[in-house]
């Protein structure tokens, strides 16, 4: 129903009347559905003690409804443009400019027109104004929309200022806004277009203040971008701007720029470029008294918005006026504190990230990352849809210090290099311990689920009994299958008050030191004979080459065992045939497949496979994530690809190829130590470390497999439960419990009552925080420390990283983002952000990897090593340095990547 407040004159900010026009004293942020997100904010700025915005007022997106409904061709437009290929880049901007051609051929109504003129005339006729952008979709808390629709400065006389009106509604149909608004999850037909005419600003100097750093994200440092005359030349780039940096009130750094260029208005209307006078530009254009008193006033209107802003300002003789404010959207949010932490004064924090460790550092959603926090051995801070665990009790205490800077160091060196650039600034006491150059050094972290620290560095050595370990697997399936025969039976609040007792029998079995101490035993038998081959024989990660094919690793018999489904499916060609038309996201495929000859026993080879597997999935750790058993489809294309690029029998060839490459390496180490000083002692040493290795190695991967067997369990439970909150019309649909937390969940089991708004905001907020990349390390004020490898053995031009699988290989680079888009070639080398457990089947039919993410115990390096494959982690943004097709050297040994073509 159409608001009948649109229908009846109003006066108030400064005289202004009528249905489509309003005050900038009439609005804020509770009217931006009618004047967009700038006017919405202007008219909040007002309100301000000290923010001084210039007069002016609001054409309302009512407006532009009325306009557009003149033009009715444009509904049609929009449809073409929604259906349009978004990677079209030509047919989106033919499309939009016919959009923009026929709003502004609508012409404006002579009533609005009229009461646009009045509100011109009212506000002085003659002066110059600055017509602006103000669309719904704009400086939004997710999206700001920056320089995306057009706004006009100088414009004078009423005529010219509805002439501008007109272009800025059209300009919300630019090519660059259809495109922004597509990446962020917007329809174009959602989005309505307000217009705010203000007075004219002439300032002597202008710019940008960033009340957090944009950087590095620190809240409590603020930067100042000035330059002279009007803030176009700053924003179109055409000068280079003054930076000043305050912290704590004080200006702690400033680069002046030699300011050759200003913009300045013309009398007439419009604005020309000017060279600057010899004697202004080396001038700062503030003090640094200006520039204390600017960030004073912006943290007041950062207090009224409630986070950091982006504000644009002028300066003229009377003092600072404020023509824009935006949220700050690109800056990773601050962690959470765990509610007994907020109840204590504010401490400075250090919080290391737990995807990097996990192998998936992408966005989760709530129900995702409130079970992990549930279910992992340490407390857990949420930030960006990702967990953080706080470091600083450890991080202070010299007494615990260098083990965590030794644990963090074999986990990923830049944490390691991250925290102790945090310590070199003194605020957790003495800098950190000279630990000595990193170069290859290890990672390490904690098992599956985040045991606790203390388990993870005290455990001791367990003798490589294989019994260990089959006890250990027969501990974990009966707790699994407790689980499952009791959690059928509950449902409601009982089911919540099962789960209790579930999370509790989960970290029993993760924190199991008898678990533990066999994780450690096959990595301190690997970091030995790494360190004591490499100082005895000169031997470089000499484990790689004896850890092949070890027995019982569950995430690398994943990859083999698909090689035997490719070769149930390799004999009959119309299965392949079908199989290559399967979309991914038909999961009824299998129904069709039994019809087809072979069909039947291809059908058994899936299901038999994801019987045992079925629970995996990119980002596994997240259990709002479709598991394979759920989406079935998805393994088509690997089974593909094995079915194309191997032969019968691989599995068993593939297998058996390692471990005699591994005996191998072994008899000729024990045969070369031999020789040596003291050669059979260090001979027997090196024996008992390759056994133990041999014997736990595979052991590291089984606790994550525990973790998902129970979490595909724990998901069936609540999607049942989310089913009948469908059924009794609490909820819309069942995927709306992926967006509340854990506990909000059981809430609203328990009251059958839920708050829609928060499951929209919490959509709106997890599409936002898909598109920021999470910090290795991250402080309480915000900022994200990035670690670097401080070495000098990687030639000019090569990416450095980790070295975590021996060897070295050239091939074409492939780089995939989705395990769906994966097409390999046998030679490949596969390039991506990180790999899970679940991206393991695609190991084996590429030469190579390298990842963003990783360490030496996480699931890429394992697997690697398991497979021989030649593999470089934590290279820098390696998916956007290398491209899609690019050869490229990755040296396994060595640790760095070479870019070749």
């Amino acid at each position: 129903m159409r608001d009948k407040r649109f229908d009846e004159g109003r006066e108030g900010g400064g005289g202004v009347s009528g249905p489509y026009v309003l005050g900038l004293g009439e609005v804020d942020e509770d009217r931006a559905g009618l004047v967009g997100g700038k006017a919405a904010h202007l008219g909040a700025l007002s309100r301000i003690d000290g923010a001084r915005v210039p007069d002016g007022f609001c054409v309302t997106t009512d407006a532009f409804r009325r306009v557009v409904a003149r033009a009715p061709e444009v509904g049609a437009l929009l449809d073409r443009l929604a259906g349009a290929d978004p990677d079209d880049r030509q047919a989106v901007r033919a499309i939009s400019a016919e959009v923009r051609r026929a709003v502004e051929e609508a012409g404006i109504p002579d009533d609005l027109a009229a009461g646009i003129t009045g509100a011109v005339a009212r506000s002085g006729e003659g002066a110059a104004y600055a017509v602006r952008s103000s669309a719904t979709a704009e400086d939004l808390p997710t999206a700001s929309f920056a320089g995306q629709q057009d706004s006009y400065l100088n414009v004078v006389g009423p005529e010219a200022v509805l002439r501008h009106i007109g272009r800025c509604w059209a300009s919300l149909f630019t090519e660059r806004a259809v495109i922004y608004r597509r990446r962020n999850g917007i329809d174009d037909r959602t989005v309505h277009m307000a217009v705010v005419v203000q007075r004219m600003v002439f300032p002597d100097a202008s710019g940008v203040l960033f009340t957090a750093d944009p950087v590095t994200g620190d809240r409590r440092t603020a930067t100042v971008d000035a330059g002279f005359g009007l803030g176009e030349a700053l924003v179109s780039g055409l000068l280079n701007p003054d930076v000043f940096t305050v912290r704590d009130g004080e200006v702690v750094a400033r680069t002046i720029a030699v300011k050759e260029r200003a913009v300045h208005a013309l009398p007439g209307g419009g604005t020309r470029e000017v060279t600057v006078g010899p004697e202004q530009r080396e001038r700062p254009a503030l003090t640094d008294a200006q520039v204390v008193e600017l960030v004073r006033l912006g943290r007041r209107i950062e207090a009224r918005f409630g986070s950091p802003q982006d504000i644009e300002w002028c300066l003229t003789d009377d003092g600072f006026r404020i023509v824009q404010s935006r949220p700050i959207t690109t800056l990773f949010p601050v962690p959470v504190p765990l509610p007994e932490a907020a109840e204590g004064g504010r401490t400075p924090s250090v919080y290391v990230s737990v995807g990097h460790q996990q192998m998936m550092t992408d966005a989760m959603k709530p129900l995702g990352w409130s079970m992990w926090q549930r279910t992992a051995m340490v407390p857990m801070h949420e930030a960006g849809g990702r967990l953080f665990v706080d470091v600083t009790p450890r991080l202070a205490s010299p007494a615990s210090r260098a083990a965590l800077l030794d644990v963090m160091g074999k986990g990923d060196p830049l944490v390691r290099d991250a925290l102790e650039t945090v310590l070199e600034r003194g605020e957790f006491g003495a800098p950190a311990p000279d630990a000595g150059p990193m170069g290859s050094a290890g990672p390490v972290g904690p098992p599956a689920g985040g045991a606790p620290e203390a388990a993870v560095t005290e455990a001791s050595v367990t003798e490589a009994d294989p019994a260990v370990v089959a006890e250990l697997v027969e501990r974990s399936e009966t707790s699994l299958a407790a689980l499952e025969r009791d959690i059928r039976t509950k449902s409601g609040p009982a089911l919540f008050d099962f789960l209790a007792e579930a999370f509790d029998e989960h970290k029993r079995v993760l924190s199991d030191p008898l678990s533990i101490r066999a994780i450690m035993a096959g990595m301190e038998a690997t970091w030995w004979l790494n360190d004591k081959l490499g100082e005895w024989l000169g031997e470089k990660n000499a484990a790689d080459t004896l850890t092949l094919s070890a027995p019982g690793n569950i995430t690398s018999e994943m990859g083999l065992d698909l090689l035997d489904v490719a070769d149930a499916i390799r004999p009959h060609p119309e299965v392949v045939a079908f199989l290559n038309d399967v979309d991914v996201q038909d999961d009824d495929f299998l129904d069709e497949l039994v019809k087809l000859p072979g069909g039947s026993g291809a059908r058994e080879a899936i299901e038999t496979y994801l019987a045992r597997y079925g629970m995996r999935c990119v980002g596994e750790i997240d259990i709002t994530r479709p598991r394979w058993s759920e989406r079935p489809a998805t393994l088509v294309p690997l089974i593909l690809d094995n079915v194309r690029n191997f032969g019968p029998g691989a599995a068993e060839r593939r297998f058996e190829q390692g471990r005699k490459k591994a005996f191998q390496a072994e008899r000729d180490v024990l045969s070369r130590l031999r020789v040596l000083p003291d050669g059979e002692r260090k001979a027997d040493e090196t024996k008992r470390m390759i056994d133990q290795v041999r014997a736990f190695a595979g052991y590291r991967e089984y606790p994550k497999y525990g973790i998902v067997c129970r979490y595909l369990l724990y998901k069936q439970a609540l999607l049942a439960e989310a089913g009948r909150l469908v059924r009794d019309g609490v909820l819309a649909e069942p995927e709306d419990v992926h967006y509340l937390t854990f506990q909000e969940l059981e809430d609203v089991v328990r009251s059958r009552r839920v708050d829609d708004r928060v499951i929209a905001r919490r959509k709106e907020e997890f599409r936002s925080y898909e598109a920021l990349t999470p910090p290795r390390v991250l402080t309480s004020d915000g900022e994200a420390v990035t670690g670097a490898y401080r070495r000098n053995d990687v030639p000019a031009g090569a990416l450095a990283g980790l070295a975590v699988s021996t060897g070295s290989v050239e091939g074409r680079a492939r780089v995939i983002l989705d395990l769906a888009d994966a097409e390999l070639e046998e030679g490949d080398i596969l390039v991506t952000r990180f790999t899970d457990p679940s991206w393991s089947p695609l190991f084996l039919g590429v030469a190579g990897l390298v990842t963003e993410v990783g360490g030496l115990m996480t699931h890429g390096a394992v697997i690697a090593r398991e497979y021989g494959l030649p593999a470089v982690v934590g290279v820098d943004r390696a998916t956007q340095l290398i491209r899609d097709g690019q050869r490229i050297r990755v040296h396994g040994t060595d640790g760095y990547v070479e870019i070749l073509s």
